[in-house]
């Protein structure tokens, strides 16, 4: 007998719960919220990571040092092999012909191009930024890597 035969025979759901509704149920009364207080009341929330009035963990801790996390720059990252698969010899490839192939979501972001995989096709590409390894496997296809001006630009 294998699982979808018994669930078919038994049912998928478990019956729910019926709390209040009198004391034989054994879920009448305070209906399994215990007695009083702010947690028995409907519309009760609490923060996540409330920890009921003590230090906070995150708190607890000094903060030191320095992190360049604001200064970072995002990047759409496109490999060669893509523009391999995706791209005919001798077209041109960009932000805008990225995203009309389906290879980046849209051209907010500026293009960076890294060399994981081969490339035999001719092809000029413009992007912010190339890897070593890209720049050099496009121009040794006989392409061209050209730094597109203005678009390497902070997120956000």
């Amino acid at each position: 007998m294998m699982i979808h035969d018994i669930t078919a025979r038994v049912g998928r759901a478990k019956t729910r719960k019926r709390v209040g509704r009198g004391e034989a149920s054994g879920l009448g009364g305070t209906s399994g919220r215990g007695h009083k207080g702010a947690k028995s009341r409907s519309g009760y929330s609490r923060r996540p990571s409330y920890e009921g009035g003590q230090k906070p963990f995150a708190q607890r801790f000094p903060k030191r040092g320095f992190s360049n996390a604001k200064f970072r720059r995002e990047f759409h990252v496109v490999n060669l092999k893509l523009l391999e698969e995706r791209f005919p010899s001798g077209a041109e490839v960009d932000a805008a012909a990225l995203v009309a192939a389906g290879v980046i979501r849209d051209a907010s972001l500026p293009v960076k191009v890294l060399g994981e995989g081969e490339l035999t096709k001719k092809l000029k590409v413009v992007a912010a930024r190339f890897s070593a390894t890209a720049k050099s496997r496009i121009e040794a296809a006989g392409g061209s890597a050209v730094v597109a001006d203005g678009s390497d630009s902070k997120k956000g």
